[in-house]
This record gives structure tokens, sequence and C-alpha cells, in this order.
């Protein structure tokens, strides 16, 4: 990840990093001593937030442990050695599923959080990799989806498969698969409707779509959720019903430059147990980008 990417990440969580640092620094100005406050007030901070109650209590017993066994001396160096306890949070197993060799992605989640922007912005990032992409159009319930993949799918030089508004979004998923075998693309990234994670027809629809996708795609299938990162826990709850209607394999979070609560991230993580891929700090184009653990959490902590 380069330097201009690691500024571009702690300007994007500047709203969640000058309230979390303003809290930890309160903390440490009430006193060096381990005492019960301290952990009762770390506590609070990591749960202010959004880190999660699970998370949270896992991270502060963890820190306790260490400041037993390591013997630390006082709250600032307690707090010096919570980035790497976030970043542990944050490390969960699984495969970035943009980094497969081959690959047919179903992208899904509610409308709002970014999803066919995050789709475009993946396609030319990975097109301009070296990866032969292909877009499917699938959300054919939602004219202007169409219309901004095509305007994506432009920038990107990469085809776009599409069908008329009100099309079978299953019809698009197999004729996308039967594009990638005839242009020897190998990765298929699938938009596909959003509506409400509550909307018992759209999961049908979803995995109707997930079945066409494995049944007829010569590569790997994976389903990787969008979330919009500031709402918080609500978004939780919502990739809850997805994760279990689909069985997601990772996420990518959206519009982290617009909320203090960036916490949510290890809430999300922790939870599902998935892996972040992909983190979204601005409205550019090149402000999707590769999650690193380490680096967003000193990036939120504040270490460098």
């Amino acid at each position: 990840m380069t330097e201009p990417w690691y500024k571009r990440l702690g300007e994007g969580l500047a709203k969640t990093r000058g309230e979390f640092r303003g809290n930890l620094n309160v903390l440490l100005k009430r006193g060096p001593d381990l005492d019960g406050r301290f952990w009762e007030d770390l506590e609070d901070t990591l749960l202010q937030a959004d880190m999660g109650v699970t998370a949270t209590t896992e991270m502060v017993e963890r820190l306790q442990d260490l400041a037993s066994r390591e013997r630390l001396p006082d709250a600032a160096a307690v707090v010096e050695r919570l980035s790497q306890e976030i970043a542990a949070e944050l490390d969960v197993d699984g495969d970035d599923p943009f980094a497969l060799q081959q690959a047919t992605i179903l992208v899904v989640g509610v409308n709002g959080t970014g999803k066919t922007t995050s789709v475009g912005k993946l396609a030319k990032a990975l097109a301009e990799s070296g990866r032969r992409v292909i877009i499917g159009s699938a959300d054919t319930f939602r004219a202007a989806a169409i219309e901004q993949l095509r305007v994506w799918a432009d920038r990107a030089s990469v085809p776009v498969i599409e069908r008329p508004h009100g099309s079978d979004p299953a019809a698009v998923v197999f004729d996308t698969i039967t594009a990638a075998r005839s242009t020897d693309a190998d990765l298929i990234i699938v938009d596909t409707a959003g509506r409400l994670h509550t909307s018992a027809d759209l999961m049908s629809e979803l995995q109707k779509l997930k079945r066409v996708a494995e049944r007829e795609s010569p590569y790997p299938v994976r389903v990787v959720l969008v979330m919009d990162a500031t709402t918080g826990q609500n978004g939780l709850i919502q990739a809850r019903e997805f994760h279990r209607a689909l069985a997601v394999d990772a996420l990518v979070l959206t519009k982290l430059d617009g909320t203090a609560k960036g916490g949510i991230v290890v809430a999300v993580a922790r939870d599902l147990g998935l892996p972040v891929v992909r983190i979204g700090v601005g409205e550019g184009p090149d402000d999707l980008e590769p999650f690193n653990p380490h680096i967003f959490a000193d990036a939120l902590v504040g270490s460098n």
C-alpha cells in the first residue's frame, strides 16, 4: 500500500480518529494508574467508536492480561499497544475474492451503500492491473444502476453485459458468464439489486442468482457484501441477514470518511468472521483500496 493511500486513509478517517484519539487523551489525562476505572473507561471509549461489545470485551481482556504479563508500567503503555489489538481483531482468515486468479463475484448489499459505484471502481482498478474483467449489470430494477455501470465500464475499458430495465437478473448472470467464456475474461463481477435486506423476495432472487452462477460459471463463485460504514450497527444487522441467506465470503466497507464511528469495521469483521477486503474513504475513483488491518489500526489510533 503506497504512502499516498496511507495519507488518504488518515484523512478519510479524520472524523473517527479525531473523536477516538480525543477520548483516549482524556483517558490518559486522568492519570497513569491501571485501576478498575481505567479499564472501564477504555472499554467505554472502544464502544463509543462502534467496535461492538464482543470485540471490545475481548480486546480489553487481552490488554489486561498483557499488562500483567509484561508488567506494562502505566496507562500510556497500554494505549500504545491498542493498535496491535485492533489489528488482531481485524486479521480474519479468508481469501480476497478479487485476488483469485479466476472468479465469478456477486456483489450484494442494500441500496445506498455505494454498491454499484464500488463495482465500477473495482473493475477499473483490476483492469488497470492487467486483469481481464467483465461486468454484469444484474440490478435490472434500477435503471440508474445500468447507466452508472456503463459510465464505469467506459472508464475502465471493460465490457458490461446488460438487459433492458425490468429483465430477469438471472438472465444477465447467464449472459455475462457466457460472454466471459467467449472473451477469456478471468474475472466476472456482477452488480445485483439492492432494495431492503428485510425483503424476502430480494433474498430469494439473490439465492437464485448464486445458484445460476454456481451452475454456469467455470470459475469459483464468491459473494462480496458492500456495507455503508455510516449505518453503524444497523449495517451489521443487514450484514447478518445477507450472510445468513447467501454465505457471504468477504466485505467491502464504504463511506468511512463520513462517520465518526469507524470502529464498525472491527465490529463487522469480528461478528461475522469475514475478511474486510476493501475500504472506501472518499468519492474519487482511487478511494477504494485493499484493506490492511495494521495500517488501518495505526491510522485509526493515530499511532503514526
